[in-house]
């Protein structure tokens, strides 16, 4: 049986063109305590915004420590083609510690995933 994680692009994949999601975030934060997560598509060589090749959407889940069924999901952007830039900043708060993922899709190149770790205080 094949299995979705099978078609997902890691990091280590990336070619030409930048489609790994860049995640922005604390190495560490106050549990219960809000903070800024940025996701970027292209942060050094931006990705194309065109009708024929762009990011679709973003989202980002996230595996809790010691939590026995990951990941959760935290949230999902849609990002429009021509007008939107593959580019998302949002709040989030953790009570423990924590890997975040981002997945986004490119129209042309499929499904590329990212992570970091955030420790929590």
């Amino acid at each position: 049986m094949a299995r979705f994680g099978e078609v997902i692009n890691p990091p280590e994949k990336e070619g030409k063109e930048k489609h790994v999601p860049v995640i922005e975030a604390p190495a560490s934060v106050k549990a219960g305590e809000s903070f800024q997560v940025t996701v970027t598509v292209g942060k050094d060589v931006p990705h194309p915004n065109t009708v024929e090749h762009h990011i679709k959407w973003i989202q980002v889940f996230v595996a809790l420590e010691g939590r026995p069924y990951n990941p959760v999901h935290v949230t999902t952007f849609d990002v429009g083609p021509t007008f939107g830039d593959p580019k998302v900043t949002f709040p989030m708060k953790l009570e423990k510690k924590a890997t975040l993922f981002a997945l986004e899709y490119c129209n042309i190149h499929g499904v590329w995933e990212n992570s970091v770790p955030v420790g929590v205080e």
